[in-house]
């Protein structure tokens, strides 16, 4: 045989011989799946380019930054004034209480349309129920605060005009600091409820049926058989998905703020990320931009260590 045969792991002979055994294993496995790696790929590329690579210009908090010119190293300058602003104090509360709200209210609702999904009956009904509530995740944010400024309007909107056929008065949901938190939880809800639901249908769908045999054998109802078979095997695909929403808490969702805001509810909705590109791309503050963004980063990560510590000391599972 010739140089150019190959080995199954796709290395010719003279050269695999020269590469460890265990290592040729690997290389082996890698290219009999290399059709799944190169789908994956994509994928590796966007957060290598727009999460990783950008981690190394964090030492723009720590510098103040020149465009031309070499930036001047000044430590912890920013994030002293960072923190001896008033306005961060307000946005960080801002913050934490709009993910509290959204973390509480809404991380129980795509496990409830999980297991409401599960009970539909009939191929063909279950399938336009899932396209149903799938397709808002597929809308911008533009679109949805348009279709939300719409039916919530105080003059022509359809909320407000069922409310006036019971006799109350118009409510400017989008203008009342009062109202405009829970447009963002029902919005938010709205849009991601559905799609959010497929992990936990998935994992619904890989429960073992004699599972449920075996609940039916001792006269467990179906309300019991959800309680004692399909809840407690959510437990693991739930704490995951609560450890993973940790590590967003601090985000809060900035494409819906910045479509929501107007002048009347700014300040009451104003949040980390608005803070942060209004004092960065507006106004030019790259480095003091780029410290609170860091602070960010740091607390959402302090959050994912700590609840998966304590997930996996309550349940026995984690994010590894």
């Amino acid at each position: 045989m010739t140089g150019l045969d190959h080995s199954p792991s796709g290395l010719t002979p003279a050269l695999a011989g020269n590469v460890p055994k265990a290592r040729r294993s690997g290389l082996r496995r890698v290219w009999h799946w290399r059709g799944y790696y190169l789908m994956l790929l994509p994928g590796l590329l966007y957060f290598v380019v727009f999460h990783y690579l950008p981690m190394w210009q964090a030492k723009l908090a720590f510098q103040d930054y020149r465009i031309i010119g070499p930036s001047i190293w000044v430590g912890l300058k920013h994030f002293r004034a960072l923190f001896e602003s008033p306005v961060f104090y307000q946005v960080l509360w801002n913050t934490v209480l709009i993910s509290a709200m959204k973390l509480v209210i809404l991380f129980p609702v795509p496990v409830i349309v999980a297991l409401l999904v599960n009970e539909v009956q009939g191929s063909r009904y279950r399938r336009f129920v899932q396209s149903a509530i799938y397709l808002p995740h597929f809308l911008s944010w533009i679109v949805i605060a348009g279709v939300f400024i719409a039916v919530l309007s105080p003059t022509d909107g359809t909320v407000n005009d069922i409310l006036g056929l019971f006799g109350f008065a118009p409510v400017p949901f989008m203008t009342s600091e009062g109202s405009i938190l829970w447009v963002l939880v029902f919005s938010e809800m709205w849009r991601s409820a559905g799609w959010d639901s497929l992990l936990f249908l998935a994992a619904v769908m890989a429960i073992d049926p004699q599972l449920y045999d075996a609940a039916t054998i001792d006269g467990a109802g179906r309300w019991r058989k959800i309680w004692h078979v399909t809840l407690p095997a959510l437990v693991p695909t739930m704490a995951t998905v609560f450890i993973l929403n940790l590590g967003a808490f601090m985000s809060a969702g900035f494409d819906q703020v910045f479509n929501f805001s107007n002048d009347a509810i700014r300040d009451r909705i104003d949040i980390l990320d608005t803070y942060v590109y209004r004092m960065g791309l507006v106004g030019g503050e790259y480095a003091y931009a780029t410290a609170a963004g860091l602070f960010k980063g740091v607390i959402g990560m302090a959050m994912i260590l700590a609840a998966h510590v304590v997930a996996k000391r309550v349940t026995g599972k984690g994010v590894w």
